[in-house]
């Protein structure tokens, strides 16, 4: 049997600007309005954040995006040229530098959600 995580929701005070921005950092489409109350970042053609608008207090979520290093350097491109710090560990120092061991980094947005981006999956041994 194979299961797929399909989509999970983001509380957001600013639905459609946290969409956008992650949609436009990641290279991917988003929409103002998906289905109901949600802005969703259409991820992968198996994967939606959906973005939810709140007034009500929620947790700082972690999410990680697995990429092949040609689109890491895109995406972190992208990051530099809007301006957004970011760092080689989880609860570092902004070093503006990538982590050696998975090529990560870690930035947070707006909300305090942090997003973080690797080309080396935490699911697999460490080479030696």
């Amino acid at each position: 049997m194979t299961i797929h995580l399909d989509h999970t929701i983001v509380p957001s005070r600013h639905k459609v600007a946290s969409a956008k921005r992650l949609a436009e950092l990641l290279g991917v489409p988003w929409a103002e309005t998906g289905a109901g109350p949600f802005s969703p970042v259409y991820v992968n053609d198996g994967f939606t954040l959906d973005f939810i608008e709140t007034d009500e207090d929620f947790p700082v979520y972690h999410f990680c995006f697995r990429v092949e290093p040609k689109e890491f350097d895109a995406i972190l491109a992208r990051i530099k040229a809007a301006g957004i710090p970011y760092r080689s560990t989880i609860h570092g120092a902004v070093d503006m530098q990538i982590g050696k061991q998975y090529g990560n980094i870690y930035w947070n947005e707006p909300d305090g959600h942090q997003w973080e981006m690797l080309t080396v999956s935490y699911a697999r041994p460490i080479a030696e």
